[in-house]
């Protein structure tokens, strides 16, 4: 299964059981990765980690609330107890709420900015330490065009939380270059994942995939081959960089 971009790397992936995470998880692991699915599903976790080992990759399967600093350093230390190291840290976990200016509430405001913001910054904060000792690492964060403009489905939370990630990304990128640890993200579009149809019309989502220029959805390995790239030796010169893949959604 072991390809040669990522051989014994070591890598976390949030949100690693489903969707783009899922896909990055496998796509990790067949370029020689030993990756960690961190999921707060622990059955969801389990059963890439369980089809990774199958096609004969090495994974595990870690529960974890991101938002929690407590269980963000927990899943860090699980991973260096079973590799020794980190590598790579994609931050993929994340939220989708729908609702209207007028209809958020506290708790969901709290809870989508706590999961697709703080807990960015929570994961990174607590894989510095093995990144730094090694002088180098990878983090790449799954950000969304809806940093850059507006979220085309999701609610202003998902909009402002996705703005927060990109402004962090890059105050993370110039903090840590000097340690030799590179931060990028990546914007989708609407990508086709089990998310998005969850909280969106099948009516809707027709409206919106035929203002896309391709005239379809993403599909989530598209996105997983570039995390890969910017988690290989190929981006090496690449640090601070925000990503748009959307097939032509938002062309700025």
């Amino acid at each position: 299964m072991a390809g040669e971009r990522l051989t014994d790397k070591v890598a976390i992936v949030t949100g690693g059981g489903s969707g783009m995470g899922a896909a990055t998880a496998r796509a990790l692991a067949r370029e020689g990765a030993h990756v960690a699915v961190a999921d707060i599903n622990r059955s969801a976790a389990e059963t890439i980690a369980a089809e990774i080992a199958s096609a004969g990759g090495q994974a595990i399967a870690v529960p974890v609330d991101v938002a929690r600093p407590a269980e963000a350093r927990r899943m860090v230390e699980a991973v260096i107890q079973r590799w020794g190291t980190v590598h790579i840290l994609t931050c993929i976990a994340g939220v989708l709420r729908t609702s209207a200016v007028q209809d958020i509430g506290e708790e969901e405001w709290d809870l989508v900015l706590g999961v697709n913001l703080k807990g960015v910054f929570c994961c990174a904060q607590a894989v510095l330490p093995a990144m730094r000792a090694q002088r180098s690492g990878k983090i790449v964060i799954l950000a969304s065009l809806a940093g850059r403009a507006t979220s085309t489905l999701g609610g202003a939370h998902y909009t402002a939380s996705k703005a927060g990630v990109l402004g962090l990304m890059r105050h993370l990128a110039r903090e840590l270059a000097p340690d030799g640890i590179h931060v990028n993200a990546i914007n989708p579009g609407i990508i086709d994942t089990p998310m998005v149809r969850a909280h969106t019309s099948p009516e809707h989502l027709q409206r919106v995939v035929a203002g896309i220029p391709f005239q379809r959805m993403g599909r989530p390995e598209e996105v997983a081959d570039l995390v890969v790239f910017l988690a290989s030796d190929e981006s090496s010169y690449i640090t601070g960089a925000a990503i748009d893949i959307h097939g032509g959604e938002l062309i700025i």
